[in-house]
């Protein structure tokens, strides 16, 4: 498919990348340009503008958050204005509902096709080609850009006809990792505090009832506690259980686990975190135990 690609971070260079293996013909564009030429090398087409990366079958955009996506889909350079009569956006990054129904009257006003397709997984997932696909949308929408989906992950789920429900999903699960975190965190302060080597714990967590990618994965980070390179930074995290609260309003769902969490993420970041991972949550125990500085 000839496919373009807007947002080049970590998941989103990688992401492209895999598209170029799979055989798609993808353009891409990055408001740095350094990011796009580095993948020129791999076969893509580098994009001066937002609307040069319209002129495919599909576009992806990997922004991270509503107001950069805004930027880059409205306006006369826009993608809106610029995405062909029945192509489809895809947009695979963490989102608002609303954004998202917005995006969906929006582009079908515009004889265009919208899909949500947020995705599970960390940038050596993305690199890997082995991300989860969380997408929503119409039936021959989501026909269509399907092999895209196969290029860039290993399972697919489609959640329903209507984006939104994507992203819904895609902000209650970075909620269920986040709670992950902050527990894994709280445990070991504990058992440290107590006189138990934290690497240990995570062993015996991992060999038995907690045998998940999650828990290996954010476990092994707190217990090295090491949060540079972020793979995802604490701001991010901050801002999807914002978003998470949001929905909850939205619906009338108290989410009182989130406020927590939202509250760990502003500790954290008031406290000098924005660069740092953000299961870097999971060391606030610790620190409030007295463990570390």
């Amino acid at each position: 498919m000839k496919v373009g690609f807007i947002g080049l971070g970590q998941m989103g260079s990688a992401m492209a990348a895999n598209l170029l293996t799979a055989g798609h013909e993808v353009t891409v564009y990055n408001r740095s340009r350094d990011k796009a030429e580095a993948l020129a090398g791999e076969g893509a087409k580098v994009a001066a503008t937002v609307e040069d990366a319209c002129g495919g079958e599909a576009v992806f955009t990997m922004l991270a958050h509503d107001d950069a996506l805004s930027a880059v889909v409205y306006g006369d350079g826009g993608v809106l204005a610029n995405l062909g009569k029945g192509a489809v956006h895809i947009s695979a990054s963490t989102i608002s509902v609303g954004m998202s129904e917005r995006l969906t009257k929006e582009h079908a006003a515009a004889g265009q096709r919208f899909v949500a397709a947020p995705v599970f997984g960390r940038p050596e997932a993305a690199a890997a080609a082995k991300l989860f696909v969380a997408a929503a949308g119409s039936p021959d929408a989501i026909e269509v850009v399907t092999p895209l989906f196969e290029a860039i992950g290993q399972r697919t789920f489609v959640l329903g006809e209507e984006p939104k429900a994507a992203n819904l999903v895609k902000l209650s699960g970075n909620f269920l990792i986040a709670s992950v975190i902050e527990s894994l965190g709280e445990a070991m302060a504990l058992v440290e505090k107590g006189g138990v080597d934290r690497h240990a714990y995570l062993d015996l967590l991992t060999s038995t009832l907690f045998n998940a990618p999650v828990y290996k994965t954010y476990g092994g980070l707190i217990a090295d506690r090491k949060f540079k390179p972020a793979g995802f930074t604490a701001p991010l995290g901050q801002k999807d259980i914002r978003l998470a609260l949001a929905a909850g309003e939205a619906l009338n769902v108290p989410l009182p686990l989130a406020s927590l969490l939202r509250d760990r993420f502003l500790t954290l970041l008031a406290h000098g975190g924005e660069e740092l991972d953000w299961s870097a949550i999971g060391a606030l125990a610790a620190k409030d135990a007295g463990l570390v500085e």
